[in-house]
């Protein structure tokens, strides 16, 4: 909580563990898809979910972060990396709660995203960006027109105000978030755990 905010994305945070560590053992889920992360950071998870997706679309709001992720993409997509030259693996800028923005990435990426994902992404904001947030997310759920799509968090929790306002601005946007069992656990010293959420 004591770091520069300029810096949080540039850091491997401990729900991007927990998230790493929850894909590494259900790569099956993630053959063939087609992925959306949203706070990417220097895009560790979304280049670990490149080997087995057929599309993974990083995106952040910060303009050095993204810098460090399409350089980040660039080493990942070197020839000597054959495993990555199927899959597409891009960045984006995204500010949530910017429809404009959406709308451009859908419009690039249609038909939408069979997963959403994101790992400690409430540490980098204050309390009020949660509702763009989930925002955000519900028009991305709704991209899929009828086919499901799934928001899979990894949350680690540091103030039980910011737990409870989650729940509650998900049941507002009518989401229901389901824990992922056997994910609950301690990362660091702090409690983390997977949702699984989607559109009621």
């Amino acid at each position: 909580m004591t770091t520069d905010f300029d810096l949080t994305g540039q850091l491997v945070w401990p729900g991007a563990m927990l998230l790493n560590d929850y894909l590494s053992k259900n790569v099956k889920m993630l053959q063939g898809c087609t992925v959306i992360e949203l706070g990417s950071g220097v895009g560790i998870t979304g280049i670990l979910c490149s080997r087995f997706c057929h599309k993974v679309v990083m995106t952040d709001h910060n303009e050095e972060v993204l810098k460090i992720l399409k350089k980040n993409i660039e080493l990942h997509s070197c020839p000597e990396n054959v495993s990555s030259i199927s899959h597409e693996l891009v960045a984006e800028k995204l500010e949530w709660g910017n429809t404009g923005q959406i709308n451009e990435i859908l419009r690039k990426h249609p038909g939408g995203f069979d997963f959403i994902l994101g790992a400690d992404i409430f540490i980098r904001f204050q309390q009020s960006s949660i509702p763009m947030l989930f925002d955000s997310v519900r028009q991305l759920l709704r991209a899929r027109e009828g086919r499901k799509c799934k928001f899979i968090l990894a949350y680690v929790s540091r103030a039980k105000t910011m737990d409870s306002m989650i729940i509650i601005e998900a049941s507002k946007l009518r989401m229901k978030m389901k824990e992922v069992t056997g994910t609950r656990c301690i990362v660091g010293n702090l409690e983390g755990v997977v949702f699984e959420v989607t559109l009621e």
